[in-house]
């Protein structure tokens, strides 16, 4: 491997973080604003990256995300994973801000994807491409930035769709309690112990290039043009 591999490789990882760990926090944060003390109690309003870590979706799904690709003859793959669920008592924000808090927190975490991912595209097409003659601190500020924006894309699609265990899902039981649709909010709360074999399936067969990929493509294009 290069040193632009290594690079490539270390602005993936820290991108990676910066995203997964930031959309838990603000999952707790608007809680917070809605009188929920449990991720504050629990020191999960912290930047600190090891108490959000999570061994399947920090560190398993990444690096199955992004080296099966290469082992099975093809580019390296998108890094994709999530942290640590940060703890959320519904009742309180429910019992403060109605449903309408509740679906403020679910999606919470996906608005700081996307905003951080159009910051990123503005900070990337504000940047010249990086050629040999510049410094190595310029071409990893760009790697990074550059993978921040793909990272963020990708996290904020995913979580929108409604996935059970995922945001996307969580938003739609709240608005379907809203709307006293109850029967649709206990159909996605039955599927809750199957969303990780639905998100397995959809990264390892074609459906992501459907369901994922070509979201995440028009909102890049979108974002960088």
């Amino acid at each position: 491997m290069t040193s632009i591999d290594f690079m490539t490789m270390g602005a993936a990882v820290i991108a990676l973080l910066i995203a997964i760990i930031g959309h838990e926090i603000m999952h707790g944060w608007v809680a917070y604003k809605f009188g929920d003390n449990t991720a504050k109690d629990a020191g999960r309003l912290s930047i600190n990256p090891i108490i959000h870590i999570d061994p399947v979706g920090s560190l398993l799904v990444p690096l199955m995300t992004y080296f099966l690709p290469m082992l099975m003859g093809a580019d390296s793959g998108f890094l994709f994973g999530w942290a640590k669920p940060v703890p959320v008592n519904t009742n309180t924000v429910i019992q403060n801000g109605g449903y309408n808090a509740a679906m403020q927190v679910s999606l919470a975490g996906i608005a700081y994807n996307f905003a951080l991912a159009t910051l990123s595209a503005a900070v990337l097409m504000s940047m010249d491409q990086p050629t040999t003659n510049d410094s190595m601190v310029y071409i990893f500020a760009y790697l990074l930035v550059m993978k921040l924006l793909i990272i963020n894309v990708v996290l904020g699609v995913f979580n929108l769709l409604p996935i059970p265990q995922f945001d996307g899902a969580h938003f739609i039981v709240y608005l379907s309690l809203k709307m006293k649709l109850q029967k649709i909010a206990q159909v996605f709360m039955k599927l809750e112990p199957y969303g990780m074999i639905i998100v397995i399936v959809i990264l390892v067969t074609p459906a992501k290039d459907y369901v994922l990929v070509a979201p995440v493509r028009f909102v890049l294009n979108q974002l960088i043009n």
